[in-house]
């Protein structure tokens, strides 16, 4: 099989919660364990930082690994879903696992592995976690996988990390998580290990308890990363980018937009002070290193795409007419996209939108803007809800528009209608996201 067959062939042939929902969802660890030992236990070859939660996981797993390439390491970087190629997925300061790599791990393993029937995260896992030890890398930011799900049965929670990072906790997969918030930190919690301290990047009064307990049951440190934020002020620029005044590192430039992104710099600097105090940021304790650690910070929070290939967060992709994309797909992630798409100074909004269909499409709506034009439609993947559902949905909500069979055809249609003081937004899932990435730009 050359490159594209084999990427057909884990799609395909593996159970995939990503493109089947439900059904391509395996719980249990045992699949994960015989992966794990027939290759001899690769994550034990080097350092790990283990990200959790419920949004911004990407964009911390990406922050984090832009820094500790500019601090001079050999960073593996292992998140989900890839927006256009799966080699998105698993990479090594910045570079992606090469194809060559992926159809020789198949083509040798898949006798061993086919009958143990695993899903996709878990022969993913497995190839990235190899991969990893074979470049002989120095640390790994793994992110928990299925896309959210993940917590005390990812096939992920294998690793003991320096630190395991929970992002933050809102209503997202309840089907499997729980239906309180209670319910669903404690399935995030559960990738935190004994002994290895946790940063909570945001706590609610709901949660809190529960990372109190299960630190208490670990003989863990908890850092909840809101208790004392090191970002003062956030400050949405025009570029798209976002600028910040810090509490020790005075302002900085983020190339990230999105307001949400100061909640996740700020869990990303919790997660830095834990580093820090093990001993792999020890430069930063002397007046000279701390000039080198924020040459370091500046570089880094100014170049995550280029160091990391991250895309999809308020991604500014024209300017006139403005044009931006965002993977923002849940009512956590549209609280703070809502805020920032009213902030936008336009004389009229046009949004390219669809939605899967695990997701709370109710709420989102009400937080859609009633004055926007809407082109509805669905990305490539059966979890997507038929964009004349959508449609009637959001009419239900007072949004009206036209609906598209594709999101090529639902932009186009965007674009022909948005004058040069216009402003196009395309969102509403990662995979619409990807659709547009891949096929538009």
């Amino acid at each position: 099989m050359n490159y594209q067959e084999t990427c057909e062939y884990l799609f395909n042939q593996m159970p995939m919660f990503e493109k089947q929902g439900a059904s391509g969802y395996k719980e249990g660890l045992s699949n994960t364990w015989a992966l794990d030992d027939h290759f001899g236990h690769p994550h034990q070859q080097y350092a790990t930082i283990h990200v959790g939660g419920t949004n911004g996981k990407g964009s911390v797993s990406h922050t984090l690994a832009a820094f500790l390439q500019e601090c001079g390491y050999r960073v593996g970087l292992y998140t989900s879903p890839h927006l256009v190629d799966f080699r998105e997925r698993i990479q090594v300061n910045g570079e992606m696992i090469s194809e060559d790599y992926v159809v020789n791990f198949v083509k040798q393993e898949r006798s061993f592995f086919e009958p143990l029937y695993p899903s996709f995260f878990e022969v993913t896992t497995a190839l990235a976690f190899k991969y990893f030890a074979d470049k002989k890398i120095d640390i790994a930011v793994i992110e928990v996988g299925e896309v959210g799900l993940g917590g005390r049965l990812d096939c992920t929670n294998i690793i003991t990390p320096l630190v395991s990072v929970i992002t933050n906790i809102s209503f997202d997969h309840t089907q499997f998580l729980g239906d309180t918030l209670a319910k669903i930190a404690s399935e995030k919690a559960g990738i935190i290990k004994k002994g290895v301290p946790a940063v909570i990047g945001e706590s609610h009064e709901e949660t809190r308890p529960v990372f109190e307990e299960k630190a208490k049951e670990t003989g863990s440190n908890i850092i909840f990363a809101d208790d004392e934020s090191e970002i003062l002020q956030a400050t949405p620029l025009v570029s798209g980018k976002m600028h910040y005044v810090t509490r020790h590192w005075g302002e900085l430039d983020g190339e990230l937009g999105g307001i949400y992104q100061e909640k996740n710099l700020n869990t990303v600097f919790a997660v830095l002070k834990v580093l820090s105090d093990k001993g792999y940021l020890s430069a930063c304790t002397t007046t000279n290193s701390q000039e080198q650690f924020k040459k370091e910070l500046v570089n880094a929070l100014g170049n995550i795409s280029k160091l990391t290939g991250l895309t999809g967060r308020w991604q500014v992709v024209n300017t006139s007419p403005l044009t931006i994309c965002d993977t923002g797909h849940n009512v956590g992630g549209w609280i703070y996209l809502s805020q920032q798409i009213a902030q936008v100074e336009c004389d009229k909004r046009h949004i390219v939108f669809g939605m899967v269909d695990d997701k709370d499409i109710h709420q989102v709506m009400d937080l859609l803007p009633k004055d926007a034009s809407f082109y509805f439609t669905q990305a490539a993947t059966k979890r997507a809800v038929n964009g004349n559902v959508v449609k009637a949905i959001a009419a239900q909500h007072g949004l009206y528009g036209e609906c598209y069979p594709t999101v090529v055809e639902a932009y186009r249609a965007a674009q022909e209608a948005a004058g040069m003081r216009d402003f196009i937004f395309i969102g509403g899932s990662s995979y619409l996201v990807g659709d547009f990435l891949k096929n538009c730009i």
